[in-house]
């Protein structure tokens, strides 16, 4: 086994006491600045690294994060978690990853079996609208903050990033791209984020004073299989959309992939823009619109807040919302298309 140094280590090397040691670590008002700053080049000399294990028992500190996200093989959630895991080594912090695969029992049986003396904090991103089992744990005095999707019935601070005005945003490109029967590839209904995009799609075509049918917004879910489905339903009505603002970039690429196999060309005929902008978006054919969700600052400023929370207790809750920003390309470009076809038959 290795032999690891410890502040007795640092103590004895100095000749001072361990008392001593200890505080100028943690940065101790009565310390001096000569004493800490010879304690702190010792430890670094003697490659000291501190024992969270140890310390966690004598303050109640893990040092250990809980982060519950619906999925982990998509871009989003996988550049969120980037921006969390930085934070968090950066402040001495572990991070324990929980996936639920978007299923409400798996996220409420991941709740129900977490140990709470096992983590200082709990970042999550839900997708239960029952919150019932983190109430719980907030009365237990975990230190909770939602990211992304978030759950308005808890008085936690949320960080999310602007999902109406971005989905007003994308609506009203596609209007001003000169597209006037506009459907909507939602999400499931009860997701925060997700009656918040909607909001901002209706409102755009309630400015603009554009006809809002019913059968033009799906209430789905978040894949490109939803996506595929959704844009067969709309190619079977007999009032059809001739353009689509998708929830994410997911279920756009899906009606893309749905139009391309019926032979409907893509911006000249059906508009389609998507919210997220994952790397694919650029690389299909023809390249997708989209909303650019800021998601490394997310799980930045997410982790930072719940750091904060940990170290102060009734530190008041607080929202952050961050804007996203229109990617415009192929997919919403009629022009394009025309000139495109233009060129091919000269």
């Amino acid at each position: 086994m290795p032999n690891f140094v410890t502040i007795k280590d640092i103590a004895k090397a100095l000749n001072i006491s361990v008392s001593t040691v200890s505080r100028a670590l943690r940065n101790t008002f009565d310390v001096s600045q000569e004493t800490r700053k010879k304690v702190q080049d010792m430890a670094a000399a003697l490659n000291y690294k501190p024992n969270f294990n140890a310390t966690g028992l004598a303050n109640g500190s893990t040092h250990n994060i809980g982060i519950v996200i619906p999925f982990i093989t998509n871009y989003y959630f996988s550049t969120v978690i980037t921006g969390i895991q930085e934070t968090a080594y950066k402040n001495g912090y572990n991070i324990i990853l929980f996936v639920t695969n978007d299923s409400p029992d798996r996220e409420n049986s991941i709740l129900m079996d977490l140990t709470l003396s096992s983590l200082d904090g709990l970042l999550i991103s839900t997708c239960c609208d029952d919150c019932s089992t983190l109430q719980d744990l907030q009365q237990a005095n975990m230190p909770i903050v939602f990211f992304d999707r978030v759950n308005d019935k808890m008085n936690v601070s949320k960080v999310m990033q602007d999902d109406y005005n971005g989905a007003y945003q994308a609506t009203s490109h596609l209007i001003e791209a000169g597209y006037t029967k506009i459907a909507h590839l939602g999400g499931p209904k009860g997701q925060v984020f997700s009656e918040r995009r909607l909001s901002g799609y209706l409102d755009a075509l309630k400015r603009h004073c554009l006809p809002i049918r019913e059968e033009w917004i799906l209430s789905t879910g978040f894949s490109q299989e939803h996506g595929e489905q959704d844009m067969e339903t709309l190619l079977s009505l007999e009032v059809k959309p001739n353009a689509v603002f998708a929830i994410n970039d997911r279920k756009a690429i899906g009606a893309c992939v749905t139009l391309k196999k019926k032979n409907v060309a893509i911006g000249e005929q059906i508009g389609v823009i998507g919210f997220t902008n994952d790397p694919t978006s650029s690389l299909i054919s023809p390249s997708l619109s989209t909303i650019a969700e800021p998601a490394f600052e997310i799980g930045r400023q997410s982790c930072e807040l719940l750091l904060k929370h940990i170290q102060k207790k009734n530190l008041p809750t607080k929202e952050l919302v961050l804007p996203g920003k229109l990617i415009i390309r192929e997919s919403t470009n009629r022009k394009n298309v025309v000139d495109n076809k233009m060129i091919a038959s000269a």
